[in-house]
């Protein structure tokens, strides 16, 4: 979907630098104290309004969360919920994702989270799914070595696709849910895409992985 252009995103990310913090890669290494705790870190990576992760923020105040988005019109959303909530352990970047190493350090991550990523559907864009196998490379190199990644999508193609890719990289999968709505996890915080999809009627898959 297009975003409408907001003219104003610039100087309201200027003003909210405590919450959107510029230049990722000047903190590498270094996120934990700039939450000024030792607590997890967990990413969402393409965190979109933030509806999720301010959802997770509040049901655990014991772990420090980070959204990535790379839409200055979407992350305004995101950062405008954060003060709203007024969660104190949720920080975002507007950064393009494309390699999670520039921004983070080995081991300095706890948990990946990839929700209704772009499935990419035609076979020429393989290499741009967030579960391809150059993604997975980076995402073993952040993450603890007990981290997980958790993926949740509405796409049956790109959920069967990822389980493969997780296979062949050697990953563990810990989970495969072919109907997450149907448990009625109580933990399970919804996306906005995720509140949409589930009111028409469409299966959720989640999958849970580590390495």
């Amino acid at each position: 979907m297009r975003q409408r252009h907001k003219p104003w995103a610039d100087d309201f990310l200027k003003e909210n630098e405590h919450i959107v913090i510029p230049n990722a890669i000047d903190n590498k290494g270094e996120w934990q104290s700039i939450f000024k705790n030792g607590h997890p870190i967990h990413i969402e990576v393409g965190t979109g309004k933030g509806q999720f992760l301010v959802g997770m923020a509040r049901q655990h105040p014991e772990i420090n969360f980070i959204g990535i988005e790379v839409s200055k019109s979407v992350i305004v959303s995101a950062a405008e919920k954060v003060l709203d909530s007024g969660v104190e352990n949720l920080l975002l970047l507007n950064e393009d994702a494309a390699d999670l190493r520039e921004m983070f350090t080995e081991n300095e991550i706890a948990t990946i989270y990839l929700n209704f990523s772009d499935p990419w559907p035609k076979n020429r864009h393989e290499k741009r799914r967030l579960t391809y196998r150059t993604f997975l490379e980076q995402y073993k190199v952040v993450l603890d070595p007990k981290g997980k990644v958790i993926f949740k999508t509405d796409n049956r193609e790109l959920f069967e696709y990822s389980l493969v890719s997780f296979n062949e990289f050697g990953m563990k999968l810990e989970e495969v849910n072919l109907d997450l709505h149907a448990i009625e996890d109580p933990l399970n915080v919804m996306t906005e895409y995720e509140e949409k999809f589930a009111a028409k009627g469409q299966v959720i898959y989640r999958s849970r992985a580590s390495f």
